[in-house]
């Protein structure tokens, strides 16, 4: 069971992965709605996983993940994209990423993407 943030600018995102992992066995442990807020609650929660958005505001999935890669170098992350973002996934995959799964989220997808992670 992995203690995992959830960042998504989409509050149905947000449910719809929320609902996933806990069917899984995993503990949603905090939520953050854009790229700012998840470097603050990586830091206070230090969960075992992030699944990270890569279009929000503020601040986006693929900067975020730099930034808390920087001061936790450790850090398991999985990027959330929609199709089509290719170019973005590449370049989160480089900055640190362990994988990513895209929108909609397919249950399984998900959980597999979790135990590789992990695996």
């Amino acid at each position: 069971m992995a203690r995992i943030l959830i960042v998504d600018d989409a509050k149905f995102m947000r449910m719809t992965l929320s609902n996933i992992l806990i069917n899984g066995n995993h503990e949603v442990v905090g939520e953050a709605e854009n790229g700012k807020q998840a470097v603050e609650m990586y830091k206070q929660l230090q969960p075992d996983l992030v699944t990270m958005d890569i279009t929000m505001p503020e601040m986006n999935g693929v900067e975020a993940l730099k930034e808390i890669k920087q001061e936790y170098p450790s850090v398991k992350v999985i990027m959330c994209s929609a199709m089509g973002q290719q170019k973005m996934v590449v370049e989160s995959i480089e900055a640190g990423a362990k994988d990513f799964i895209v929108k909609p989220f397919e249950e399984n997808r998900v959980l597999e993407a979790i135990k590789r992670v992990f695996g």
